[in-house]
This record gives structure tokens, C-alpha cells and sequence, in this order.
């Protein structure tokens, strides 16, 4: 690969809504010829160039996904991963273990000790993925960023899979509801949580249980959050595509529907409707959120 050795002076390359500089390409250019994994290279990148996530860790994760956005951009060269998932694929096999399990035909008020079990170990970060890969229609990819995910279960059995990520970086709606600057948004985003998946079982049949559901997360994220990051989200969002849902349980359980997105992802520069267009619903964890997300 042909690196771009001359960079016009004073550009700024953005990723992962990160400006970076010359100074700092060249910075992340000299970490790259470190014989390091990619691991301690995101690590070591992070560290000089200050990149921390709000509870003051290393913003790895998204590191990484904008070096290998500069490799694929012959900015940098980065040396072959030494381990590749699933045999170099890049979702889960699919095992017994998520074959499906016994019907639940009851409704939700039926249902006994209807519970979130948050994902903590790697089984069960494991069978997660497996479970999305399987039955949700999106299937499996790494949720971005900071990140919860939880089973939901009861008596009767194993109902549903949640995923929460980091929030999309521009949505017009959401941003001209709440009214704030591009500054005041990259200083606060990460206090909006995205509903990346949500899942309930092809085995379970239950009235009113995604609104139930959702009722309960939304009273239990802020402190599983605060646990795990040191800070609380303070809104909720979800994308709902809509030529196959309505946003049924979304609008059950008071989330607010804001408009639609435009059918254009955050790389489409020539303004071509390119994905499907998705009801944009978020739903308010704080009374004085819009407060907190305009300081």
C-alpha cells in the first residue's frame, strides 16, 4: 500500500468524530512502525494524544475503528491482526446452545418474576451474539462504544436480548430538538444511550411485553451505567426501520418520536438515499435533560 506521505498543511482528518491533525497523524504514523499489537497500539495512541472516554479510560474501541478507517484511507499501515475472530468471520457460529426452547404463549402481566440480567462474563457475552446473530433480522455486528447489553428472563423461561451503544453522532432531528450547538453536542453525546437491538424471542408470545420491557430498562440503565462507566445517561434513542415496523412498544412505553432519518449514512457525500429510512424515537431518563445536555 502506498502511504500519502504529504499532507496539506493545517488539514484536519476526522473519525469516530475526533479531528485529528497533522501533527497527530504523524504521531499515530510513528506508533504504527512500533513492532505492537494493534491492541497496544490503539492504547499508546490514545494515551499521547489524550483520547479518553468520560469515566477517564482509553477510548480504544473507537481508536481502532478510526485506524483502520486511515488504513483504508492509505493514511497508515497497520500490521495483520494476530487473531482473528471466529476463524475470520465476523459473526458468531451458531451452536445448540441458542437452539429455540419451549413456547411462552402468555401475556406480559402473566408472566412471573419477568427480570434484566446484565451480560458480565464472556459466556454469556458469547451467547448474546449468538442469539442476535441467529433471530434478529439485522444479526450480529460489535456494538460501538460504551456499551450494556442484558437477557430478559422469567419463570417461565428466556424472553429477549437488549443492547445499549453509543449514541449516532449526527441525527438531525434529535439535535434540532434539543437545540444544541456542535460543540455542546461533542462535549455531551455520550450521555445519550442508542437501543442498538432488541430482540424477543420467536418462541415467546406475549401481549404487551416489549413495552414492558423497555418500561423496565429505562428504570434500571442509569444505575447499571453509573456502575460500569462512573456517569449516567441521561437519554434514550432507537432507530426503527420503517418499512418493517411501526414503533409499536416504543410509543407503549412513552418514547417520543421525533421525526425520520433521510436514508443517507455519515459517508454519504452525495446525498443519495442509500439505507432504509427509520422512525427516530428517544425517550428522556432525566427531568432536566435537556438542561444537562445544553452545559
Amino acid at each position: 500500500m502506498i502511504l500519502r506521505k504529504k499532507m496539506e498543511i493545517n488539514k484536519a482528518y476526522r473519525y469516530c468524530g475526533r479531528d485529528f491533525t497533522i501533527d497527530e497523524m504523524e504521531i499515530i504514523r510513528r506508533i504504527t512502525e512500533m513492532e505492537l499489537s494493534r491492541n497496544r497500539m490503539s492504547q499508546e495512541v490514545c494515551r499521547q494524544l489524550q483520547w479518553f472516554k468520560p469515566d477517564g479510560k482509553l477510548k480504544e474501541m473507537s481508536c481502532r475503528v478510526a485506524m483502520l478507517q486511515m488504513e483504508k484511507d492509505a493514511l497508515i499501515s497497520l500490521p495483520p491482526p494476530k487473531n482473528k475472530n471466529n476463524n475470520g468471520k465476523p459473526y458468531p457460529p451458531v451452536t445448540s446452545l441458542s437452539n429455540p426452547l419451549p413456547p411462552i404463549h402468555k401475556p406480559a402481566d402473566e408472566l412471573k418474576k419477568i427480570h434484566l440480567r446484565l451480560v458480565t462474563t464472556r459466556e454469556q457475552s458469547k451467547l448474546w451474539n449468538e442469539y442476535i446473530e441467529r433471530y434478529h433480522y439485522l444479526g450480529y455486528k460489535p456494538l460501538p462504544g460504551a456499551q450494556l447489553r442484558y437477557f430478559v428472563e422469567c419463570e417461565e423461561g428466556f424472553l429477549a436480548c437488549l443492547g445499549f451503544a453509543a449514541s449516532a453522532w449526527k441525527v438531525a432531528p434529535r439535535d434540532q430538538w434539543i437545540g444544541w450547538t456542535g460543540q455542546q453536542r461533542e462535549k455531551n453525546l455520550h450521555l445519550i444511550v442508542n437501543n442498538a437491538r432488541f430482540l424477543i424471542l420467536p418462541w415467546v408470545r406475549s401481549g404487551n411485553l416489549a413495552s414492558k420491557i423497555l418500561s423496565m430498562v429505562s428504570k434500571q440503565i442509569s444505575s447499571d451505567w453509573k456502575k460500569r462507566y462512573n456517569y449516567q445517561p441521561v437519554l434514550l434513542e432507537t432507530f426503527v426501520q420503517k418499512d418493517r415496523f411501526e414503533g409499536t412498544c416504543y410509543k407503549a412505553a412513552n418514547w417520543i418520536l421525533l421525526g425520520k432519518t433521510k436514508g443517507r449514512g455519515k459517508l454519504d457525500r452525495d446525498r443519495l438515499q442509500t439505507l432504509p429510512i427509520k422512525y427516530i424515537f428517544v425517550y428522556p431518563l432525566h427531568q432536566q435533560f435537556i438542561t444537562i445536555l445544553l452545559s
